[in-house]
């Protein structure tokens, strides 16, 4: 059995799709912080069967949560302090998201204007269809 130490302040991203936590952890930017990160990949689960978990012991200020809802809405953020978990911070779809993804619209203005942010606007809740805020084309990579 792997044991994997407690934190004392910080937050467990728990609940994430098995194999996704290295993309999270790019996605979150985890490797420029400077503090401590395990991740536990392939856990068991009886919710999921298996599933990643990432432990990360820094504030929570320094994640963007728009960024982790838009990844994964369904991933749970506890939140640790004195060692102990003392919220759940629950995830939504985020209503825009900026400079996560980018439009592969060869005709869109972002595709000349190199300085523009990648802006894409939640369009269909129920579907979790996001589209480009410049030209309106649908986002097409989200693996769910």
């Amino acid at each position: 059995m792997l044991n994997v130490g407690a934190i004392e302040e910080g937050f467990v991203l728990d609940h994430i799709k098995a194999g996704k936590a290295m993309t999270i952890y790019k996605d979150l930017k985890l490797d420029k912080l400077d503090c401590c990160v395990a991740i536990i990949k392939n856990a068991k689960s009886n919710k999921m069967g298996k599933k990643d978990i990432i432990k990360v012991e820094c504030t929570m200020n320094m994640m963007n949560l728009d960024i982790l809802g838009f990844i994964d809405h369904n991933i749970t953020v506890n939140i640790i302090a004195d060692g102990e978990i003392v919220a759940k911070q629950p995830l939504k779809l985020p209503q825009q998201v900026m400079n996560v993804i980018f439009c592969k619209n060869p005709r869109c203005i972002t595709s000349i204007e190199s300085d523009l942010d990648q802006i894409f606007v939640l369009t269909d809740p129920e579907r979790e269809i996001y589209r480009c805020y410049y030209c309106e084309e649908q986002y097409q990579g989200i693996q769910k």
